[in-house]
């Protein structure tokens, strides 16, 4: 039974990744401009797509995703995704300055790619980087063979580019340039 339950929770997230990060239409609701949507019409809107939740299951789900994709504001009555937005949104990043290498998971058949154009966010705000190469392998993993680039962060803040680190720890940056970048085991 607990499984079960876990598994619907995980379906309720991906959900509410959706709705917070790429579509409030979904739950027919709204963001404001930092992100942030109501929790109470968020569980009326979810709960309105014949999905069932409730604030303890939204709690649950914020307390135990492993990516860290939510967060509360102060009094719990707003919700928002940290990161990985395709609607524009100011979350109130501060700007950061970078470990001097940062790494970005990619699949291998879009290395060509890549090292043609450089990393642009795609249907994201911004260029997504982790700060160790496992955490880059696992995004890797995602989208085929893995290929893990090590991204000269220090060298690009030097150079003037902006970057930001979001609460659950990924670094942020709007593009990197090919120059910057090095696949792993092959420096």
């Amino acid at each position: 039974m607990e499984c079960s339950i876990i598994g619907k929770w995980d379906k309720l997230s991906v959900f509410i990744s959706l709705v917070l990060r790429h579509n409030p239409d979904a739950a027919h609701i709204t963001l404001d401009e930092h992100g942030w949507a109501d929790v109470e019409e968020l569980l009326v809107g979810i709960n309105a797509t014949n999905r069932k939740i409730d604030r303890k299951i939204l709690e649950e789900i914020v307390a135990t995703d492993k990516k860290q994709r939510y967060s509360f504001n102060e009094d719990g009555t707003l919700i928002r995704a940290n990161q990985g937005h395709s609607i524009p949104v100011d979350v109130e990043l501060e700007e950061q300055k970078p470990p001097e290498f940062l790494y970005h998971g990619t699949a291998a058949r879009f290395l060509h790619v890549i090292y043609e154009e450089g990393l642009k966010p795609m249907s994201r705000l911004y260029v997504h980087l982790s700060k160790d190469r496992d955490t880059a392998l696992k995004v890797g993993k995602r989208h085929g063979t893995p290929a893990i680039l090590r991204v000269s962060s220090g060298e690009m803040y030097q150079d003037g580019y902006r970057f930001y680190l979001s609460k659950n720890g990924v670094w942020l940056t709007k593009k990197v340039d090919a120059k910057y970048l090095r696949e792993m085991g092959k420096e």
